[in-house]
């Protein structure tokens, strides 16, 4: 039953993850797994919270495999330097950040591609 109501979260989980366990037990629906990043960790828990009564059915262990950046993000049509930093570190300022971040693949913060790869660094 509780699968069920967060199975949104749990797909998630299973795409991104890996070892993933979910079992019902007591009421409670508990989740454990590992995420490449922590940005696949926290979008699962942001599924997990959009339930209001999360915090009495969900014990949920995911933990992040790499710890060298925050996450990987393929780069939109429309996509600036400026935007994924508002998006993913919550400042359009900090896209220097981003950009020294990926200094082995832009020359230039405002050059990138649909479909390049970047790191997102640790929001600070």
């Amino acid at each position: 039953m509780l699968t069920e109501k967060y199975q949104a979260a749990v797909n998630q989980l299973k795409a991104a993850g890996s070892g993933v366990d979910v079992r019902e037990d007591g009421g409670k629906l508990y989740l454990k797994g590992q995420t490449p990043y922590q940005l696949e960790a926290n979008q699962v828990w942001d599924t997990i919270k959009a339930v209001p009564t999360w915090q009495q059915e969900v014990v949920a262990d995911i933990q992040a495999q790499n710890k060298d950046a925050f996450g990987m993000y393929t780069v939109q049509s429309g996509d600036t330097l400026s935007k994924i930093a508002k998006r993913f570190l919550g400042d359009a300022n900090k896209y220097p950040a981003i950009f020294e971040a990926n200094r082995d693949q832009l020359s230039d913060p405002d050059k990138i591609g649909v479909g390049q790869k970047l790191k997102l660094p640790w929001p600070a």
